[in-house]
């Protein structure tokens, strides 16, 4: 059997922000329960020079989002990285899931060799399609969400594995 591009991409973000979510609820009650604000529970960090939870939360949907249009080979949508209230990060990850569930897998499968290129801070990153989504995109959108679930983890919410992995 024969994994295609887009089954090793779209419905592996949709758990993953799925599963976001559900650690960041479980977050929410905790941080209700010690009368945590939105806004400081937003801005905990593991440590002073990593970024805030609302970062890893807006890193890791446009991880989601930017990769699944560029394996399609069209631009990006944007998102503003806005939000301050965790009904706002909910609402960016609804519209991260409902960008990424627009794109059916002909728009992706038989990209493997696509060139990608990435602009970034340090300069271009130039990669096949199949590279990007396996040695790129899937470890940097899991490395913002464990990240978040780290945070959440530190900051005293009682969450483990399944939590973070689904069922």
């Amino acid at each position: 059997m024969t994994l295609s591009l887009y089954q090793a991409a779209v419905p592996v973000f949709i758990r993953a922000l799925g599963n976001l979510v559900h650690v960041l609820k479980k977050g929410e009650e905790h941080a209700k329960a010690k009368s945590v604000t939105d806004e400081v529970l937003l801005q905990t960090r593991l440590i002073p020079d990593m970024l805030p939870l609302v970062r890893q939360v807006q890193i890791a949907c446009d991880m989601a989002t930017r990769g699944t249009a560029r394996l399609a080979g069209v631009e990006p949508m944007p998102f503003e990285d806005n939000e301050t209230t965790l009904e706002q990060v909910y609402s960016r990850i609804d519209r991260a899931l409902e960008y990424i569930n627009t794109f059916k897998p002909e728009q992706i499968d038989g990209n493997e060799a696509r060139t990608i290129v990435l602009k970034t801070r340090t300069g271009e990153m130039t990669f096949d399609g199949q590279t990007y989504l396996l040695h790129f995109l899937i470890p940097n959108l899991f490395f913002h969400c464990t990240t978040a679930y780290n945070i959440l983890r530190e900051a005293g919410t009682e969450i483990g594995k399944m939590d973070f992995i689904g069922s």
